[in-house]
Parts: structure tokens; C-alpha cells; sequence
């Protein structure tokens, strides 16, 4: 069940990268990125802001999303090169979640150092533009869309209700966002968000120890409990995409347990979407 036991602050950020057979997730307040191929020896950056997500754009680069920035980073010697700037003038906000979306986009969320209420926003990059999409959120999360590239989910974490919201045929919202998921009535407060290839979306579920699957019309389905209670990010990987992998957190524990922080592997018994390629210009 344990894919790395390296005890993470916070992670965040968990990616496949099927060209490298690699695993890609980040200890936010640690500032690194980890890379651990299947076969292979895991490798780690720093950085000197913090960093979040990151996104494909071929074999060797990946977009990566730190507190003041989107920039390009090269695998094979760590080089990075600015995209754009991300509330750079903003010194108390931080990136949290992003994905790439079907249309080759970008979406990144961005949130209060202390989660000051509603400093969040979740933004757009596409074909060379950043555009802030939805202002005013607490805890930016749970960033993920359809497989048909018809709907884009997010959260605010501090909120507890998970929203879709309708793309047009070039990934930008189409309406207002409506609630899709609301795990208030439970005390859940959903974290990290993936949709599977049959439209499942699983929502890590921060305090709760678990990821959870809610069919595509957001009926619970199942949950996945896993032996540490702060799981923050899940993602599809592996050769046929049928294992989920999970990051946790120890970040906020008095009493962190020996799993706390380390990154999971499950067999999820369904099959994610490939991860999606950003497109730079």
C-alpha cells in the first residue's frame, strides 16, 4: 500500500508521467518535488518558493506551479524557464491544486499562507494566457474534469461542497458553477479530487483518513479508508491506469503516525483518464 514512505509535510500535487513510468508529487510547505519511477530510484528538486502541481507538456518537460509563478521545468537537468507570472505581487497567497484539463489547459488554485478566508482563486492558463477564473475561495481544491472535457469540478475545501461547472468546446467555464457533491451533511472536507475514465470522481477526504468514489451523477459509491487521517491528492497511474495513488500530509498533527505523510498505491478495480498534455502556446 505504500508507494514511498518518505513523510511529507504536506503533499500535494500527485501526477502519472507515463512517458517516464514515473510517479511526480510535492511537499508544499518543504518546497520540493519528488519523481520516483516504478522501476527506478526516487529523485527530488527544491525550490525556493513553494511549490504545488505541476502538468505534462512532453517527455522531458512539465509545467510546475510554485507561489509566484508557472514555469517550465526540464527533468533532465532541473532548468526552469518562467511561463507566467501567478499573483506574484501577492506575497500572502500560495499555489495548492491544479491539473491540465482535455483541452490542454492548465487550472491552478491559489489560496491564503493561513488560509485567510476567501484569498483563493482558481486560475486558467491556455495557449499562452492566464485568466483568473473563480476569485473568492478559501481553500482551492479537487480541480478535475470529465472525461468528454463537458465539465470541470473544484472545491473550497473550507466550504465542504464539491461544484461542477459546464466547459466550452475550448475548456473555459460556461455559466455559473453548480453544487455537485455536498459532503457538509457528513462532516467531510474534501481535499484532492480525480474522475476515472467511467466518470467516478474520488475525493480525497482530508481528516478522514480516505478517498472516497461518487458516481457521475454524485452518488457515493465507495470509499478506500488508508492508514494515515490527512489524505490530501489522488491520481490514476501505472501501465493500465487502474492504480490509484494518494498523498497524505503530517502537517498540523500533534501526534503523527509512521504514515502519516507517506504517498499510497491502491488497486482502484477501474481505470483512470490518461493524464492530460499542456499545450504552451
Amino acid at each position: 500500500m505504500i508507494f514511498d514512505d518518505t513523510p511529507c509535510t504536506l503533499g500535494e500535487g500527485v501526477l502519472w508521467h507515463a512517458d517516464r513510468n514515473a510517479l511526480i508529487w510535492f511537499d508544499i510547505l518543504s518546497r520540493r518535488m519528488y519523481l520516483k519511477p516504478m522501476d527506478g530510484t526516487r529523485q527530488h528538486w527544491d525550490f525556493q518558493d513553494h511549490v504545488s502541481a505541476a502538468g505534462i507538456v512532453d517527455a522531458d518537460r512539465i509545467l510546475v506551479a510554485s507561489a509566484r509563478a508557472l514555469s517550465v521545468m526540464d527533468l533532465r537537468d532541473g532548468s526552469t524557464t518562467l511561463l507566467a507570472p501567478l499573483e506574484a505581487d501577492d506575497p500572502l497567497t500560495r499555489s495548492n491544486d491544479g491539473r491540465a484539463d482535455p483541452q490542454g489547459g492548465f487550472w491552478i488554485g491559489t489560496m491564503g499562507l493561513n488560509a485567510e478566508p476567501k484569498a483563493g482563486t482558481i486560475w486558467r492558463f491556455w495557449r499562452g494566457e492566464l485568466r483568473p477564473l473563480f476569485p473568492g475561495i478559501t481553500i482551492t481544491n479537487a480541480i478535475c474534469f470529465s472525461p468528454n472535457g463537458e465539465h470541470a469540478c473544484f472545491t473550497d475545501t473550507d466550504v465542504g461542497v464539491i461544484h461542477r461547472v459546464r466547459l466550452d468546446r475550448d475548456g473555459w467555464p460556461l455559466g455559473e458553477p453548480e453544487a455537485f457533491i455536498d459532503l457538509r451533511p457528513e462532516g467531510l472536507s474534501p481535499d484532492g479530487a480525480v474522475i476515472d475514465a467511467e466518470g467516478g470522481l474520488w475525493s480525497a477526504q482530508w481528516g478522514a483518513g480516505r478517498v472516497a468514489r461518487y458516481d457521475r451523477d454524485g452518488q457515493f459509491d465507495r470509499a478506500i479508508n488508508l492508514p494515515a487521517s490527512q489524505i490530501s491528492c489522488p491520481a490514476f497511474g501505472g501501465s493500465d491506469l487502474e492504480t490509484l495513488f494518494a498523498t497524505s500530509a503530517r502537517d498540523g498533527l500533534t501526534s503523527p503516525g509512521a504514515q502519516d505523510g507517506c504517498t499510497f498505491a491502491i488497486d482502484a478495480g477501474v481505470a483512470g483518464q490518461p493524464e492530460h498534455r499542456v499545450l504552451l502556446g
